[in-house]
């Protein structure tokens, strides 16, 4: 039905243009030929006006009516025109083809009425009188005071143009009507020679489309059609390629996708689930692709929150879940080109274990060593009055200083290892922060002071309360201004509050020795130190800013550092309210 209705599209617009283009052209010819001819019987029919002119003149202005009368009836036989005298009141006083009495008045006919008003026209309209379309001319006669005193007009009958305009156009027909037939018949071979090429064409994109990448077009004619002929064979075998290179690296990706031991799942951004792997279906229980949203696995809410902040946000977002009794690390990513959404699940259920067991391991060996080493101090302390010679103090002040350090991390590991459990619980209090941060600078003042060093706070008024524990609070701050002023050797310490979006924001700012580039992502880790040596010396355990972390993500809170070798460190804490 389609190729039928192609053909007729075609030939239909070829058979139009064979019967409108003739007709039009007949149409115009013939109004040309009409006009061109009517215009030449116009010229002709003034001139012999002219020239009657000078004769009837003569006669009227002597008054001499019978002799008019005798005269057009005498020349009427030498012209083919018409000859009509009109007076200055419109009354005929001559015709050469009626009885001028029986004639009616003149004076409104717009040929004569121009006449009167000293013009020479040429015009064509129906006649009252002989009740047919005539062709007429009038011009002025003018009496002995060139007034124009009379209207001479001449007629020619336009029927006889007409008959040869019908006689014109018949041929005209006969020649148009050959046109239109020949016409046809070459429209149809053309719409014929057209439409195959494309009907195979056709055929083969239907065999292309249903996945015949081998079908073929020939056409043996040198035209646009085999051009385009051979451009859809080059495609064909194009497609042909990529469609097998694809088909390859489709099978090669869900091989690979269908191996990965960690969940996968990808939504596109209504959260129709558009591809899960094995792993994935085990961790579910059941195959979400194709069956609906992601909300609809059975999921814990938590996996729904990954993958909707992902999609919303359109970022990153990472969050550990508990699956059937199973730890994962789920990690979702979001795809900017295509603003789909893919989720990898690690299972960290056995990382998590070993964690554990390592924190169990530091919170037993970190209460077996504080009693002894408690001892060892209280001993040396007890020894120290007892020793005399230079020797023996030196050496009992480095077992007292060496056992001071292994009881202060002892007590930081103790601290991390309560920070870290799960039941953790922390006094629900209103923390009045610029009493807290008063509090934790007056601890450092006599240190900094013997440094020669400052240490200036500043905050901004109306800050309120926040709901937290003032003990641990005060713990994270004594850390984090500890590291402040121990590390600084010149300049000090400032430490400013300010109401921030949702919270407060405090800021501790040193002008100490800075942190290198590599080290800012690492200050929060446990026993990392920038400088091992000076740490060593000033007694540091590498524990003070991963406590200080712990602390303030229990208070929903977060802390950031910011640093410049030799120029100093931030650390930008937010708690909110």
């Amino acid at each position: 039905m389609i190729k039928k209705r192609f053909f007729v599209k075609i030939f239909s617009g070829y058979f139009l243009a064979a019967i409108i283009l003739p007709l039009l052209i007949a149409l115009f010819t013939v109004s040309i030929i009409r006009s061109h001819y009517l215009e030449t019987l116009g010229a002709g029919l003034k001139a012999e006006t002219i020239i009657l002119e000078t004769k009837t003149g003569e006669f009227l202005r002597k008054a001499d009516y019978k002799g008019l009368r005798d005269y057009i009836g005498i020349i009427r036989k030498d012209i083919s025109a018409r000859i009509t005298v009109v007076d200055r009141d419109g009354i005929v006083i001559a015709d050469s083809d009626s009885d001028y009495r029986s004639m009616e008045n003149h004076i409104y006919r717009p040929e004569i009425a121009a006449a009167f008003s000293g013009l020479t026209e040429t015009v064509i309209r129906y006649s009252e009188s002989t009740g047919t379309e005539m062709l007429y001319c009038a011009m002025p006669v003018k009496d002995e005071n060139g007034a124009a005193a009379w209207a001479l007009r001449t007629s020619y009958y336009v029927s006889g143009v007409n008959a040869l305009i019908n006689s014109l156009l018949s041929r005209i027909g006969a020649v148009t009507i050959l046109i239109v037939v020949l016409s046809l018949v070459a429209a149809f071979f053309i719409a014929r020679r057209i439409y195959l090429p494309v009907k195979r064409l056709a055929a083969a994109s239907r065999e292309m489309a249903s996945g015949n990448f081998g079908a073929r077009v020939v056409i043996h004619e040198k035209n646009e059609l085999k051009d385009l002929a051979d451009a859809f064979n080059e495609l064909g075998a194009e497609i042909g390629k990529l469609i097998a290179e694809l088909t390859e690296k489709n099978t090669q990706i869900n091989t690979i996708v269908s191996s990965i031991a960690e969940g996968l799942i990808v939504v596109d951004e209504k959260g129709s689930v558009i591809l899960v792997n094995s792993s994935f279906k085990k961790i579910a229980g059941t195959d979400c692709a194709g069956s609906g949203f992601y909300w609809e696995c059975f999921m814990p809410p938590g996996f729904n929150g990954v993958l909707e902040s992902a999609l919303k946000k359109k970022k990153n977002c990472i969050e550990q879940l508990e699956i059937n009794s199973r730890v994962y690390l789920c990690s979702a990513t979001y795809m900017e080109n295509s603003g789909h959404a893919a989720m990898i699940m690690y299972d960290i259920t056995e990382f998590k274990e070993l964690e554990r067991i390592k924190k169990d391991f530091v919170a037993n060996v970190s209460h077996e060593l504080k009693t002894p080493l408690t001892a060892i101090k209280g001993f040396a302390e007890t020894l120290e009055p007892e020793v005399k010679t230079a020797d023996a103090k030196r050496y009992l002040e480095i077992i007292k200083n060496n056992t001071e350090r292994l009881i202060n991390i002892v007590s930081d590991l103790l601290t991390l290892s309560e920070l870290e459990q799960p039941d953790v619980v922390f006094n629900g209090e209103e923390a009045d922060i610029e009493a807290v941060i008063k509090d934790v600078a007056r601890i450092f003042e006599a240190a900094a002071k013997k440094k020669g060093l400052y240490v200036k706070t500043s905050f901004e008024p109306g800050m309120g309360r926040i709901k937290g524990d003032t003990f641990r609070l005060e713990q994270a701050l004594v850390n984090i201004i500890g590291n402040a002023v121990k590390y600084t050797d010149s300049g000090g310490v400032e430490i400013s509050a300010a109401n921030a979006e949702g919270g407060i924001e405090i800021k501790i700012s040193d002008t100490g020795c800075g942190i290198p580039e590599g080290g800012l992502e690492r200050v929060f880790e446990r026993f990392y130190v920038v400088d091992k040596s000076r740490s060593r010396k000033l007694g540091g355990t590498g524990l003070g800013l991963s406590i200080a972390k712990h602390i303030i993500q229990l208070h929903k809170g977060f802390i950031k550092a910011e640093s410049e070798k030799g120029k100093g460190s931030v650390f930008t804490i937010f708690l909110p309210k």
